[in-house]
C-alpha cells in the first residue's frame, strides 16, 4: 500500500522550478511561457530558476531555502531530475520537501511510471497542484570517493555506451536510445564481472548491469516487477548473446518480455557491490559519470514525491 500525503491542506506556497531551458534539444525553451501560462491558470504560484551550464541544477537546488517553498520541480529531462535530487540531499535545509517533475526532456522514463510520456507537461502540472505525494526509494552509490543520488536507474556496460551515443544524437528523442542500442549490439563486447547483493556473491561473463528504482528506461520496459518504494533495486543482468541474437530479442525490451529470455537475470537487493575486470563508465539517470567498482545502497521511502 502506497503512503500518500494531501498537501492541499496546508497553507499554499510556492513551488520551486529548477528549469533546464536546453532540455529536449531546446524544445524546453520554447515551451516556458506556455508552462508559465498555465501555472497561472490553475493558480500554482511558483518561482523559477533557470539553469545555465550542466552541473547548475545541483547548485540551484543546494543553494535554495527550502523554507519558502511547498515543493522543489525538476523542469527538464531525467538528467535534470538527477541534478535536483543530488542538489537536494547537499541542502543542508532541516525542511525536507516533495520533488516533482515536469516532464520537458529528450529522455523522460521517470515520469513514464506515472502513465505519462514525452512532453506531458500539463498532467505532469496538474499532479503538483493537487498536492499528492507518495514516498520514493532512492538510489545512492559511492564511485571514486564522491557519493551520488539517483530516482530512476543506474547502469554500466552496453546500457552505458548506448547512452553515450544517444547523447550525440538527442535531438531524436528517445528515438536516439533505440538507435543508439541498435549501434551498439553491432559493437558488442562482453566483460567480467563480480556482485555482492546483499551477501549472495555472482561472478559473470556479463554485457551488461542494470540497477533500477523505476521500470523504464529511456522507452524500455528494462524492470518490469520494480516497485518505487519497496526498499529493494532491481537488477538485470544479460549474459553473452550472438549479435543475431540480440538484435531479435531487442524488441523484447521495450515490452518487458526480456526478462524471460535465458540470458537475462533478475534479483533485487538493498545493498549492491559491483567490480569489474576493467572500469566501466556508469550512467545514473541518463548521465555519463564515475566507474565501477561502485556501491550502492537504497534508501528505503527517503522521499516524497508528487504522484497521482
Amino acid at each position: 500500500m502506497h503512503s500518500v500525503t494531501n498537501l492541499k491542506e496546508q497553507d499554499p506556497m510556492k513551488q520551486l522550478i529548477i528549469f533546464n531551458p536546453w532540455a529536449g534539444h531546446g524544445y524546453a525553451a520554447k515551451v516556458r511561457s506556455q508552462i508559465e501560462a498555465y501555472c497561472n491558470e490553475i493558480d500554482l504560484p511558483y518561482d523559477i530558476l533557470l539553469t545555465q551550464r550542466q552541473g547548475h541544477g545541483v547548485e540551484l537546488t543546494k543553494d535554495a531555502d527550502f523554507s519558502q517553498y511547498s515543493g522543489i520541480i525538476a523542469a527538464g529531462g531525467d538528467g535534470t531530475l538527477f541534478e535536483v535530487i543530488n542538489g537536494y540531499y547537499r541542502n543542508s535545509s532541516a525542511v525536507r520537501l516533495p520533488i516533482g517533475v515536469i516532464p520537458v526532456g529528450s529522455g523522460n522514463a521517470f515520469v513514464r511510471d506515472m502513465n505519462m510520456h514525452d512532453h506531458d507537461w500539463k498532467p505532469a502540472l496538474d499532479v503538483i497542484k493537487a498536492g499528492q505525494t507518495r514516498k520514493f526509494d532512492v538510489g545512492h552509490f559511492s564511485t571514486e570517493g564522491e557519493t551520488w543520488y539517483y530516482l530512476n536507474i543506474l547502469g554500466l556496460g552496453l546500457v552505458a555506451d548506448i547512452v553515450a551515443t544517444a547523447h550525440k544524437m538527442k535531438w531524436l528523442g528517445n528515438v536516439a536510445y533505440t538507435l543508439s542500442s541498435l549501434y551498439h549490439i553491432l559493437k558488442l563486447k562482453p566483460f567480467h564481472v563480480h556482485l555482492e547483493m546483499d551477501g549472495q556473491v555472482i561472478e559473470r561473463q556479463n554485457v551488461f548491469v542494470e540497477i533500477s528504482n523505476t521500470r523504464y528506461t529511456a522507452n524500455f520496459l528494462m524492470a518490469p516487477n520494480a516497485k518505487t518504494d519497496d526498499g529493494l533495486l532491481d537488477i538485470t543482468l544479460l549474459s553473452p548473446k550472438s549479435r543475431i541474437g540480440l538484435m531479435r530479442s531487442f524488441p523484447k525490451i521495450i515490452t518487458g518480455e526480456h526478462i524471460h529470455m535465458a540470458e537475462v537475470e533478475s534479483f533485487q537487493a538493498s545493498h549492491i557491490r559491483i567490480e569489474t575486470n576493467i572500469p566501466k563508465i556508469l550512467t545514473p539517470d541518463g548521465e555519463l559519470m564515475g566507474s565501477s567498482p561502485l556501491e550502492i545502497d537504497c534508501l528505503k521511502q527517503a522521499i516524497d514525491v508528487f504522484w497521482k
